[in-house]
């Protein structure tokens, strides 16, 4: 795969296809190919098939206002290449188009053979990050255009459920850099709710069921737009006897689910996640976070797929969640390392970064990473690891150099992701990389780890208000020069960077 916009332009005839009944996304994206095109020289069509034209309101005034030229076609004369945007060629809810070429751009999970020109990344939350990193990789800057910028943030922004299931950080790159026309957001914002889905709103808080022991709420509302989840999910959080909430809606592919936590011991993107764990994917920040059970995964677990089945099921999956978890807060407890066997690092070469390169001392910065923002305060004693998956952790000086080598080695980052430091003062971002350098890890008096057969929520003393999640297979490691460290290491990466002290000796 891995499509640049640049080899689109080797073809004339080129039509931009979205999926039928399209939405903000698919409508933006659609947009900005069509606008990177033009530019390139090449006048490309934009479409979409389906029994209808576009008439939701906000979507109708989001083209009036940005000059989005989608059309509603029927039937298509074959063009020399046909491109589809948030949506991959053959899919169901795509009108079948004939074309000579076919390329695909989209963030959904991929559901066939795809062709050789394709960019699909499922990890982002909306087909509108896609192609702002592929502006960025023609080095072209959506700010330029601000109808663009408006539109691609307006995507990521109904397609995420107001940003609630952000979690990938290309989506937060997008949703902070870009620069929209505000009064435009507002405008688009506030036309997106009818009547009738008011309604459905207060139908559902009228019915929803509260949980006194574990303090959350929970309510089924009936089909409707993502942002209307979203919607009863803040409204039912008020509620003074609930700590976490989660609506959910019924769709005929799918259950739609939306999620919010007002605690820190609940993160809402995990909770999120763990619902829809092996029925599809859910995601978000701390507070809010929402997410899909596909029905043809329901099914085939022999959940059944009506109200009474599905509302039981969510029921017992939000009692699991509650009753599986073991909170830690690491320095208020001391382990007993009985249960623990003692491991001794191995000798890899990882990158680090000295905190005073980045900021002087006293400064909170906020470092963008995969695992989520990691939020640090400069000082002389900082420096920050980057781990042999590209996972980022902050630690001090004297441990650093208790467990580590300096190396001349030029550093090569092993991730997908270039994380990124964030002022939090003055927003200015500055890239990790460009002061990482490497560092070899050495053995020392190692650590304690054990393997986890539950699930564990450590706050660290270095970020005492956000927990970090182990789960079973994963690795609750304590330093053995310091038993008040406590932390989670994933598996894979534990295999990856330690052995048994005693095999190791």
């Amino acid at each position: 795969m891995a499509l640049q916009l640049n080899q689109l332009t080797q073809f004339d005839d080129i039509v931009i296809q979205c999926h039928d009944n399209p939405d903000a996304d698919a409508l933006a994206s659609g947009f900005a190919l069509k606008l990177y095109l033009d530019k390139m020289g090449k006048e490309a069509r934009f479409i979409y098939g389906g029994a209808n034209p576009v008439s939701k309101s906000n979507l109708v005034l989001m083209m009036e206002n940005l000059g989005i030229p989608a059309e509603h076609v029927t039937d298509l004369e074959k063009p020399q290449l046909l491109i589809t945007v948030d949506c991959q060629y053959g899919e169901s809810n795509v009108t079948h188009f004939e074309a000579e070429n076919i390329a695909v751009i989209d963030h959904h999970q991929i559901s066939g053979e795809l062709p050789s020109m394709s960019e699909v990344r499922s990890s982002y939350g909306s087909c509108s990050t896609v192609m702002y990193e592929l502006f960025l990789l023609e080095g072209l800057d959506i700010n330029e255009d601000e109808k663009l910028a408006t539109a691609l943030y307006y995507g990521l922004m109904t397609d995420t459920g107001g940003f609630a299931e952000i979690s990938h950080p290309a989506d937060k790159d997008l949703r902070d850099l870009s620069k929209p026309n505000k009064a435009d957001i507002v405008l688009f914002k506030n036309s997106n709710i009818s009547r009738e889905e008011l309604i459905i709103a207060g139908d559902a808080l009228k019915h929803a069921y509260y949980n006194d022991d574990r303090l959350y709420a929970m309510v089924e509302a009936k089909p409707c737009d993502p942002n209307i989840l979203g919607l009863i999910s803040d409204m039912l959080l008020e509620v003074d006897c609930a700590e976490t909430c989660l609506v959910y809606s019924i769709l005929p592919f799918g259950v739609k689910i939306s999620v919010r936590s007002c605690v820190k011991e609940v993160k809402a993107s995990e909770l999120a996640g763990f619902l829809a764990s092996g029925y599809g994917g859910g995601g978000g920040h701390l507070v809010k976070a929402g997410g899909l059970l596909k029905k043809e995964l329901l099914e085939q677990g022999n959940i059944g797929y009506n109200s009474e089945c599905i509302g039981r099921f969510l029921d017992e999956r939000m009692h699991s969640y509650f009753d599986s978890s073991v909170i830690i807060h690491a320095g208020e407890q001391i382990e007993d390392l009985s249960e623990y066997d003692h491991y001794i690092k191995h000798e890899l070469t990882v990158g680090y970064v000295k905190g005073m390169d980045l900021a002087p001392s006293g400064t909170m910065i906020m470092i963008r990473t995969l695992e989520g923002d990691v939020d640090v305060t400069i000082d002389e004693d900082l420096i920050i690891i980057i781990g042999v998956d590209g996972e980022i952790y902050p630690t001090n000086k004297k441990k650093f150099e208790a467990g580590y080598r300096y190396s001349d080695a030029e550093y090569i980052y092993p991730g997908d992701y270039s994380p990124k430091v964030t002022n939090t003062s003055t927003g200015d971002r500055i890239s990790l990389l460009a002061y990482a350098g490497s560092c070899i890890a050495k053995g020392g008096s190692g650590i304690y780890a054990k393997k986890l057969d539950h699930r564990v929520k450590v706050f660290t003393r270095w970020d005492p208000d956000k927990y970090y999640l182990g789960v079973e297979g994963d690795y609750l490691a304590v330093r053995a020069d310091d038993p008040s460290d406590i932390y989670v290491i994933a598996k894979d990466i534990f295999h990856k960077t330690y052995s048994k002290a005693d095999i190791q000796e």
